[in-house]
């Protein structure tokens, strides 16, 4: 198994080999909708790159563009830009030959994330002029995230075209490699439907949603159910069936609380809320679904809450003070929250100052006393 092989590869310390395994591993695990356990390979990557004798050795980068790919999923867009910026302070060097599109793709999400589709478009078209194909299937293709991006901006018809281009229809025969494109056809198909009135059109996304729920289910590829399930929740949603949204998004929600999913939901703005609502009022995952309501107001990034400060903490502030309670040593905390040492001593200095204490018992104090 991948793993096995990983391992193996650790204990010899071909740190290159090791990263790009451990970029094969992390595709099957986030397929899978295995968000945590990606997130602990690309944090041991990165250990071992730090033992070795060359820290900035090929894929650590990659290291640190996966990890942002994670954040931004979960909704914590400011780690994942940090992740990001590592990434570029690196070099090209530091990353390997075929994956120079990676990091705009990452990129590209955390701009949508927040709402800059346009900066999203551009952030895709670059990685599109570097993208190099290699013997790894292109399961999520470039031109699949921009038609994604185009139906967010009201530019349905512009997907559909590109769908027509590529020659999808929602009769095809399905696959795990085509995947990723019959998803963007069935949300482009929604979105005209819903934009243009025409229930039929909304009925035929259904079909070829509930044969790719099917296809995902089969495949344990909990990732991509993920998504169908949202956008089935918005047919159901367009069609005025809200119990079927709300039983559909309950299944999605159950999947995609243990993980942190984030920006699947946030990312399809407005037309889901009326089902999160539906299901926060019966009581189903009440505070997941607050910070997925949250975040759609927000634009995608994860929520700050009224704290009494003259500057709030940050929602990870709030992860690591959490963990400052505990037994936890910094490193402990690092893993716990998936980020390097340096930046839980970045947060916990923040965290000091904003809470104007010089020490973590009197940061626990201080946050109970406030009610954090």
């Amino acid at each position: 198994s991948w793993t096995d092989s990983l391992a193996s590869l650790d204990r010899a310390n071909h740190v290159a080999d090791a990263m790009g395994g451990g970029l094969a591993l992390t595709d099957i695990l986030i397929a899978q909708g295995r968000l945590s356990e990606a997130a602990a390979v690309f944090e041991q990557r990165l250990a071992l790159a730090a033992r070795s004798s060359n820290p900035t050795e090929r894929g650590v980068g990659d290291m640190h563009v996966g990890l942002a790919r994670i954040l931004c999923e979960r909704g914590d867009l400011a780690a994942a830009k940090e992740h990001l910026d590592a990434n570029t302070a690196l070099g090209d060097a530091s990353s390997m030959p075929q994956n120079p599109y990676r990091a705009p793709v990452a990129a590209a999400h955390v701009a949508w994330a927040e709402g800059d589709l346009g900066g999203a478009i551009e952030l895709l078209d670059d990685a599109e002029r570097v993208y190099i194909g290699d013997f790894f299937p292109m399961v999520r293709p470039i031109p699949a995230i921009r038609a994604r991006v185009l139906v967010a901006q009201g530019k349905d018809t512009d997907a559909l075209a590109w769908a027509r281009g590529r020659g999808l229809s929602i009769d095809d025969d399905l696959t795990y490699l085509t995947e990723h494109e019959h998803v963007t056809l069935a949300l482009a198909l929604v979105a005209h439907g819903r934009r243009s009135r025409d229930d039929s059109t909304i009925a035929d996304a259904l079909r070829l949603l509930e044969r790719l729920r099917a296809a995902a289910e089969a495949g344990e590829r909990n990732g991509g159910l993920i998504e169908i399930l949202a956008i089935q929740t918005l047919a159901y949603q367009a069609l005025g069936n809200l119990p079927d949204a709300v039983v559909t998004l309950r299944t999605a929600v159950t999947l995609a609380e243990p993980e942190g999913y984030t920006t699947t939901f946030a990312c399809l703005g407005d037309p889901i809320v009326g089902p999160l609502k539906a299901l926060a009022k019966e009581g189903t995952a009440p505070a997941y679904v607050r910070t997925l309501l949250a975040a759609i107001a927000a634009g995608g990034d994860a929520p700050q809450r009224e704290q009494g400060l003259i500057e709030p903490l940050s929602e990870r502030e709030l992860d690591v003070l959490r963990l400052l309670r505990s037994e936890l040593s910094g490193p402990e905390i690092a893993r716990e929250l998936f980020v390097s040492l340096n930046t839980v001593r970045t947060h916990t200095k923040s965290i000091f100052m904003k809470l104007g204490v010089t020490n973590r018992r009197a940061a626990v104090r201080a946050a109970d006393e406030l009610g954090l």
